[in-house]
């Protein structure tokens, strides 16, 4: 909109002041119209840069991928169990949006269970410009190995959680906000309501970064 202005304001400017009649000793007003012309071409890279700008660091959808490591109590046996987590973060508009994750839980003192959750859910966030708590609702797949590894079992996975993150400032020679998010903290609270020895309450903390792709 702000390219077609320029055009549109020139070709009229010009336009108006070649009708006008020329003053005696000076020359004609309408000799100067291509020059008010290639100055109009001249700044649409300009005006294309500023627009651009506000684009990326105005409202709207974004895409982020991260990655965090991740410890857990299972409430299987009282075992603590950590791993690693990589998950996508898209939001639609401003606050609303949805998260994917994938976690891998399956370092503990014994090396005797896995714990892999495959989950997604909405996801509600504020737009501030550095600090972003945020809350969430996944539900999806969870994977239990046992002791030993004798079985494994597939269940269904609820996990309410809550977190906080960070983006670092913008540097002072770029004209873009950063595109790392620094995950602070996130909790999760996990409900395996169907788990073979009855509910399964495991529960942790997970820390890492993301980098917004879109």
């Amino acid at each position: 909109m702000t390219l077609l202005k320029i055009l549109t304001a020139a070709s009229l400017t010009s336009g108006s002041r070649d009708l006008q009649a020329p003053e005696s000793g000076t020359p004609p007003r309408g000799a100067a119209a291509p020059a008010r012309l290639l100055l109009a071409f001249a700044l649409l890279p300009v005006a294309a840069h500023a627009q651009a700008h506000y684009t990326a660091i105005g409202p709207g959808s974004y895409i982020s991928v991260g990655v965090t490591g991740s410890a857990f109590q299972s409430d299987y046996g009282h075992t603590q169990i950590a791993g690693g987590t990589a998950y996508l973060d898209t939001n639609l508009y401003r606050r609303v949006g949805a998260e994917f994750e994938a976690r891998f839980l399956r370092l503990d003192r014994n090396e005797t269970i896995h714990q892999d959750t495959f989950l997604a859910g909405p996801k509600i966030s504020t737009h501030a410009r550095t600090w972003r708590p945020y809350a969430k609702f996944l539900a999806g797949r969870g994977t239990f190995t046992f002791p030993f590894h004798d079985a494994y079992g597939t269940y269904l996975v609820l996990a309410p959680g809550a977190g906080l993150d960070w983006r670092p400032p913008q540097r002072a020679d770029s004209d873009y906000p950063s595109r790392f998010l620094i995950r602070i903290i996130d909790v999760e609270y996990q409900i395996w309501p169907a788990f073979t020895f009855g509910p399964l309450h495991p529960y942790g903390i997970s820390t890492g970064l993301s980098y917004r792709i879109f």
